[in-house]
């Protein structure tokens, strides 16, 4: 999560340099994010509904939560390659419309293996602390390589996103209750409990 953070504030204080050069009146700078915001929330709307249940399903969430960063790491390499407003544009959508469509209900059903008060505790040192650390660590870094070319900033990136990767390759699974099955029988459980309370 916190990589998530770093790199997602890196490539957002990148766009916003660009956005900056390139566009030079208030109007066309507000219209071109709500374009980008449109299109994130398009793509997550949809992606959740056709794709996230099926790939947690058919390829399993450690593929749903390691997916991202390697797309995230080929788009870094990729505006490296061809530095330019289209191809940033193009990366925060893929970065952005990701999270929201795969990183965060793969991490809420990390959670559905744990009790209530263990789940809100860690989601709000995840949200505050993990969340705001990595936003710390992307500023820090993303100034530090201030007046850089994009391609060099977006080499930065791209070895913020290949951690990323490795972390996700390399880490113990982060629910042990995922290898033990407690998975399946924690759903079981609660489709029992919904049958017998007659919602359903």
């Amino acid at each position: 999560m916190v990589l998530l953070a770093t790199t997602s504030t890196f490539l957002y204080l990148e766009q916003a340099r660009l956005v900056a050069q390139l566009f030079q009146s208030t109007e066309e700078r507000v219209r071109i994010f709500s374009l980008l915001d449109f299109i994130v929330q398009i793509l997550a709307v949809l992606t959740q509904l056709f794709f996230t249940g099926r790939m947690a399903r058919r390829l399993g969430l450690r593929f749903l939560l390691g997916m991202l960063p390697l797309l995230v790491c080929v788009g870094f390499l990729l505006l490296a390659w061809s530095p330019g407003f289209v191809v940033l544009a193009a990366v925060m959508v893929l970065l952005r419309a990701g999270e929201y469509a795969l990183i965060r209900p793969g991490r809420e059903m990390l959670f559905t293996t744990v009790d209530v008060e263990a789940k809100y505790k860690v989601k709000n040192f995840i949200d505050t602390v993990v969340y705001r650390g990595g936003d710390a660590a992307g500023s820090w870094l993303r100034a530090g390589v201030d007046g850089w070319a994009t391609g060099g900033i977006a080499l930065v990136g791209a070895f913020c996103a290949a951690l990323w990767v490795l972390a996700r390759l390399f880490a113990r699974p982060v629910c042990r209750a995922c290898r033990s099955g407690r998975i399946g029988q924690r759903k079981a459980e609660m489709k029992k409990a919904t049958r017998s309370s007659g919602l359903f």
